[in-house]
Formats: structure tokens, sequence, C-alpha cells
């Protein structure tokens, strides 16, 4: 266990590497990042004292020993547009990126684990039938067009919800449930495939020759070998959420990193871009450290197997 926790770590930490040096170079590929930085209208005489204040007029490997240093620090310098260091900023709006995705996450998983595992138990039902649907919908709607049809019904006709903002707890409802039916989907269709698997494995025969009442199947083997697909999905999934919100936070006007993520890209602070950039990677990373670490956990041939 010890030898596979050490390899993930050592994994995770190249990436982070990998990220920091991609981070540094995206502004770069495409030429001078000042004339990205400044507005079109600005003058050479401008230009370049925006390029010798950022450093941009050093030679590259300086610069990039230079980030890198600072970088591993939780330094990214200062927001072109706040004109105050970028990573208080990004903190400042994780708590609220991060309340969506845990709300998100936890109507999919109240949602879709259930009924997958009732589907799974029961084909060709009325529930089977209603979880592939789900699962259908979940996986083919684009998100920011069911978050407007959401916000027209719920907020606008029958005024049960507000429609942006996070001022209070029903504000979370409409955004979270936007956030949430893709994985919903995923989950759903994934649970109800790994019970019509695992009821016809051996072991599950087995358990029922000797005797062994339904229901603690169902725990003893059948939940327990359906969980160990389910942990990865959902790792990879929360992510997702953390990464990924910046439409449903834009339509929303949810105060959290991907709103933050638009507004820098229309102001051009790439200082900024690059702090949510890492930050999110980083959160990623660790998510998928943890989901392996809970995946170790869960299957005993994955620690025993490395």
């Amino acid at each position: 266990m010890q030898r596979y926790l050490l390899s993930r770590l050592i994994q995770s930490i190249m990436i982070l590497l990998a990220i920091l040096v991609l981070v540094f170079f995206m502004v770069r590929v495409t030429g001078d990042p000042a004339v990205l930085m400044m507005p079109r209208e600005s003058s050479p005489e401008s230009l370049a004292a925006f390029r010798h204040k950022m450093g941009f007029d050093r030679p590259m490997i300086v610069q990039f020993a230079d980030f890198m240093f600072k970088a591993v620090q939780g330094d990214f310098g200062n927001s072109l547009h706040y004109k105050t260091p970028a990573l208080p900023l990004v903190l400042k709006r994780l708590p609220a990126t991060v309340e969506l995705a845990v709300g998100g996450l936890l109507i999919a998983v109240l949602v879709a684990i259930p009924l997958g595992l009732v589907a799974g138990s029961l084909p060709g039902s009325f529930w089977d039938s209603v979880a592939r649907g789900l699962g259908l919908l979940g996986q083919s709607i684009p998100n920011f067009w069911l978050a407007l049809l959401l916000i027209f019904f719920f907020a606008v006709r029958l005024r049960w919800f507000p429609s942006f903002g996070r001022d209070e707890l029903s504000s979370l409802v409409l955004p979270a449930i936007v956030m949430g039916l893709p994985t919903m989907g995923a989950l759903v269709r994934l649970t109800r495939s790994a019970v019509l698997e695992i009821r016809g494995e051996d072991f599950v025969r087995t358990a029922y020759s000797k005797g062994l009442r339904s229901n603690l199947v169902y725990v003893r083997h059948i939940l327990r070998n359906v969980a160990i697909p389910l942990v990865s999905v959902i790792g990879v999934h929360f992510g997702y959420m953390l990464g990924g919100s910046i439409y449903i936070e834009t339509i929303f006007s949810w105060p959290g990193l991907g709103q933050l993520v638009e507004q820098a890209i229309g102001w051009r602070d790439y200082t900024l871009i690059q702090a949510i950039a890492f930050f999110t990677s980083l959160a990623v990373v660790i998510l998928n450290l943890l989901t392996d670490v809970a995946y170790a956990i869960i299957d005993p041939r994955v620690r025993y197997g490395n």
C-alpha cells in the first residue's frame, strides 16, 4: 500500500510540474505576451514599458526560472485588472465553486445511484426505463440550454427559485441541478450496467447457493463491487465540476472561479488566468490522488498489484 501511494504521489507531483510548464507557455506560444495583455490601441512606447515591467524582455530561460520559483510559493504575480496578488483572488472565489460542485454532486449521487441499483436489479421494469431515459438525457442535453430552460420555468414563470446570485440556499438549487445532470446521467448508466454484470458473476451465484439471504448477498457482494467503478467516476466528475463550470456560473451570475475566468478573459488578465488554471489543475490532481487512495482501499487487487 505504501509503495502504491508513493508512486501515485510522485506521479501527481510530476503532473503539477508539467502543468506549471504549460501555464507558463500558454501566454507565450502565440507571440509577444505584452501584445496580448495590453489594449490593441497601445503605443509602441507603452508596450515597451509594459514589457519591461513584466520582465518579458528578459531571456526566456530566466523568465521560466523566475516563474517556477515564484509559482511553487504560490506567487503568480498581481492581477492586471485588480492590481492585487492573483492567488488570493482565486481563493476568495473558491468557496462558491466548491459549494456549487458539492451541491451538483450530491444531487447526482442521491438520484443516480439508488435509481441505478433498482434498475439493475429489475431489468425491463418501469424504473429501468426511467434510469435509461435519465442516463440518455444527462449525456445529451447541453447544460447551457438546460440552464436557460430552468430559469424560464422555475424562476420567471413559477418564481420558485432565484434566477441569479448566491444570496440564499434556494439560489443553489437551479445551478446545482444543471451542474449535476451530466454526472447523474453517467452514474445511473454505470450503476445499472455494473449491477447487471455483477449479478451474473460466479461468486454471486455461489453466495446464493450457500443459502445466504438476498439482501445480505446484495450488500456484501453486489454493492461492494459496484462501488469500485463508481469511486473513480465520481472523483473524475467532481474534478470536472470544479474546473468546468464557467458557462453555468456565468448564466446564473454565480460568483465562483468559472465566472472569474470569464471576466479575466474579457479583461485580458493573463496573470489571473494563469493562477486560476494552475489552482484548478491542482484541485483536480489532488482529487484524482484521493480517488486512487479510495480505489485502493475498496479494491485490494489495486494495492497488492503495485
